[in-house]
C-alpha cells in the first residue's frame, strides 16, 4: 500500500498538487489509513481547506484547538492556519478535501474586499465546525459531495462547475452570517509564526539530540514562552511533541522497511534503546516488534 505523504516546504507550509496548473484547486477523497499513522502531518498553506466526513470519525486540529469530526460533519480551516487531521484510537475515516485559493474567486476587487477579505483577515476566525444532523450543515455536505463527485467523472468543464458550487457555499455562509462570527480563543499572530517556526525546527532536526533549549531558539523565545506556546496550541510539551514526531515515523518505518528496530529507533533520534521501547510500548500499548508483526504489508 502506497501512503499519502503531504509535500511540505521548510516552514511547513503545503505544497498543494492542484488539479492543474493555474487553476489552485485540488479535489480529493482518501481515507485516514492512505497516511503513515493515520495522521497528516501538522501543516499550513494559503489555501482555504474544507473536509467533509463521509464515514468514520476524525479528530482534527486547527490552531490550538481540537474537534471530533463524525460522518455527515464537515469543517472548514481558513488560510494560513496550522491543522491536521488524525485518527483516535486507530479508527479509520472516509473523506473528502477541497483545497481552493482565494483568487479562485475573481480580480473583481469590490466583490474580494466586500466578501473575502474580510475572512481571510479575521485573526478569529480559524474554522467552522457544521454538524451534520443540523440544516446548514446538511446543505454545506451536499455541495461538498457534488464537488467530489464533479472530480470523479472529470466531464468537461467540470473545473468550472466547481468553481460555482464553491461561490455558492460561500455565499450562503455569507447569508447565515457564519462567516461574519469567530471561535472563542483569539490567537495571537505573533505567538502562531513562533509555533510555526519551532514545529518547523523540529520536523527538520528530529534525527538529532534536540534540547528544549534549541526547539526555543529556533523560535526566539524563552524556555517558558516556547512551553507555554507548545501547550497552548497543541497541548504537549515542545519535548513531548518531538517524541511523538519521531515514533510516528518508526512507525511508518516499521511497517514499511525491513531496517532493524535499533537502526530505526536511530534513524528516527532515539539514542536509547530502552528509552524508545518505553515511549513506545506507552504510545501504542506493544513494542515495536509487536507493531510490526501486526502491521507488515
Amino acid at each position: 500500500m502506497d501512503f499519502i505523504k503531504l509535500e511540505l516546504m521548510q516552514d511547513f507550509s503545503e505544497i498543494i498538487s492542484y488539479e492543474e496548473t493555474g487553476l489552485p484547486l485540488c479535489i480529493r477523497t482518501a481515507d485516514l489509513s492512505s497516511y503513515p499513522d493515520m495522521s497528516a502531518p501538522c501543516h499550513w498553506h494559503d489555501d482555504i481547506e474544507w473536509i467533509h466526513i463521509l464515514s468514520g470519525v476524525m479528530q482534527y486540529y486547527i490552531n490550538g484547538t481540537r474537534r471530533t469530526l463524525r460522518e455527515k460533519d464537515s469543517l472548514m480551516v481558513n488560510t494560513r492556519r496550522m491543522h491536521y487531521g488524525y485518527s483516535f484510537g486507530q479508527e479509520d475515516c472516509h473523506f473528502c478535501c477541497v483545497l481552493f485559493h482565494p483568487s479562485l474567486f475573481g480580480d473583481n476587487q469590490t466583490l474580494l474586499q466586500k466578501y473575502v477579505s474580510p475572512v481571510l483577515d479575521n485573526v478569529c476566525l480559524d474554522y467552522l465546525h457544521f454538524d451534520g444532523q443540523r440544516e446548514q450543515g446538511r446543505k454545506a455536505a451536499k455541495v461538498l459531495k457534488q464537488l467530489a463527485a464533479l472530480k470523479e467523472q472529470a466531464a468537461p468543464g467540470y473545473e468550472m462547475e466547481a468553481i460555482a458550487l464553491l461561490q455558492i457555499l460561500w455565499s450562503r455562509l455569507f447569508r447565515s452570517g457564519r462567516l461574519a462570527s469567530a471561535p472563542v480563543r483569539h490567537l495571537p499572530q505573533g505567538d502562531l509564526e513562533i509555533q510555526r517556526n519551532m514545529v518547523s525546527f523540529v520536523y527538520k532536526h528530529y534525527a538529532e539530540k534536540i534540547t528544549l533549549e534549541e526547539i526555543a531558539a529556533s523560535g526566539h523565545v524563552s524556555r517558558s514562552k516556547c512551553c507555554r506556546i507548545f501547550q497552548e496550541y497543541l497541548q504537549q510539551s515542545p519535548i513531548a511533541f518531538l517524541n511523538a514526531y519521531r515514533l510516528k515515523l518508526c512507525c511508518h518505518l516499521l511497517t514499511n522497511t525491513d531496517k532493524t528496530i535499533t537502526e530505526i529507533a536511530l534513524l528516527c533520534g532515539f539514542h536509547h534503546l530502552s528509552y524508545f521501547s518505553g515511549l513506545f510500548a506507552g504510545s501504542y500499548g506493544c513494542t515495536p516488534r509487536e507493531y510490526r508483526l501486526r502491521t507488515k504489508r
